[in-house]
């Protein structure tokens, strides 16, 4: 009786990091993205992060644009590695990229989205 070998393959499950992409672009001095990502929490709830706007833009102001808009709740998260991020309840990404694209806030060639 022979042995044969098949090679096959496989995908091995690892931890997915939604921000490593971010660190990776960050450390070649990419271009300024904005990036909106989803994060799963427990069940079907998910929370929707937008990171890379300008500095100068008042994040309270577009947060309280955003809440009102998609009737959603949302705040203002300042991370030491990050900057300031805003958090929106639920998948809102398509939403808030066609959001920031009309108000004129970024140009549709700036936005990057992650997840699923």
């Amino acid at each position: 009786m022979a042995k044969y070998m098949v090679d096959t393959d496989i995908q091995v499950p690892v931890a997915f990091d939604p921000f490593a992409e971010a660190e990776e672009l960050g450390s070649r001095g990419a271009k300024e993205y904005v990036h909106i990502r989803i994060q799963q929490r427990n069940g079907k709830k998910s929370l929707t992060t937008v990171q890379g706007l300008k500095k100068e833009i008042s994040y309270e102001k577009i947060l309280k644009d955003l809440k009102k808009t998609f009737c959603c709740n949302g705040n203002v998260v300042v991370d030491k590695e990050l900057g300031k991020v805003i958090q929106l309840q639920g998948d809102q990404r398509r939403n808030v990229s066609n959001f920031l694209i009309q108000t004129g806030i970024v140009k549709k060639d700036q936005i990057k989205i992650h997840g699923f």
